[in-house]
């Protein structure tokens, strides 16, 4: 037999290899390494809450009467905004990439202008949209669907057109019609770069969220961290950006779950092509 073994030299049949056993807990060495860097900073150096607070004093100030509420009211706000524009913005941009690339025309008259949106600062946007949509949810919906939406377009257009010809011409013989051979070849083939798009595009709806809410501080994470620094409590503008960042990988790692769950064989592929 030309295959002998699918063994690696040096493998052990059956056993995980002990780099797994290591995969739990280096996540939160990693965190508390980083944490124990970040005290002896401010302890060495002795740097004021004020500027640079140490992990101790954004406990305290969780502590304070009140704050966790505050804190959680502010939290749900700022989660509101952030998965109604991205679900948009991904719905949105999926069908936009569908009909980008299957009529050509219509991606070359298009594409130009989406590039053109995408180019504009979305931070100066975002006084726009008070005056335009007003005070609500609303700006800052649309604000986190402009910011998603282009990495959505993108990620699911080099997918569809990274199918390989031969499931093509496979689809072709069989009398599949467009839409089947999107439904069932181009589309599924394509799922691996479309969790690529939505990886880069959630981080991007929590940054949307905040860039809104800072321009039109009314509720939200954002407007918290405004506030505090207005206040001088740096503590708690910090308190409120370790939250945006545990809400923002939480997602993010919610997404990758998903893509292991849905999409098995992806992983076996690149571990083939590897």
């Amino acid at each position: 037999m030309i295959f002998k073994s699918a063994v690696r030299p040096g493998d052990r049949t059956g056993s995980p290899p002990r780099w797994r056993s290591w995969a739990v807990p280096l996540p939160l060495i990693g965190i508390t390494v980083n944490l124990g860097l970040w005290w002896l900073v401010t302890a060495i150096f002795e740097i004021s809450p004020l500027f640079l607070p140490s992990p101790l004093d954004v406990i305290d100030s969780l502590r304070q009467p009140g704050r966790g509420q505050y804190l959680l009211d502010r939290s749900l706000e700022t989660a509101q905004v952030t998965l109604i524009g991205f679900s948009i913005a991904m719905s949105g941009g999926f069908v936009i990439a569908v009909l980008l690339a299957t009529f050509r025309s219509v991606e070359r008259a298009a594409m130009p202008v989406l590039v053109a949106l995408n180019a504009v600062p979305k931070v100066g946007l975002a006084p726009l949209l008070v005056v335009w949509l007003g005070f609500e949810i609303e700006p800052k919906v649309v604000l986190v669907i402009l910011i998603c939406f282009f990495p959505m377009v993108v990620a699911t257009m080099s997918g569809l057109a990274s199918t390989p010809a031969e499931l093509g011409e496979l689809a072709a013989s069989l009398a599949a019609s467009r839409w089947q051979t999107y439904l069932k070849v181009r589309v599924p083939w394509a799922l691996p770069q479309i969790f690529v798009g939505l990886k880069l595009s959630v981080p991007l709806a929590v940054i949307g969220a905040v860039v809104a809410e800072t321009n039109n501080p009314n509720s939200g994470l954002g407007s918290a961290i405004v506030k505090a620094s207005a206040q001088f409590e740096t503590p708690l503008a910090f308190l409120c950006l370790v939250l945006l960042g545990l809400w923002s990988s939480g997602l993010f790692y919610l997404i990758v779950g998903l893509e292991r769950w849905m999409l098995p064989w992806a992983r076996a592929i690149s571990a083939q092509q590897a």
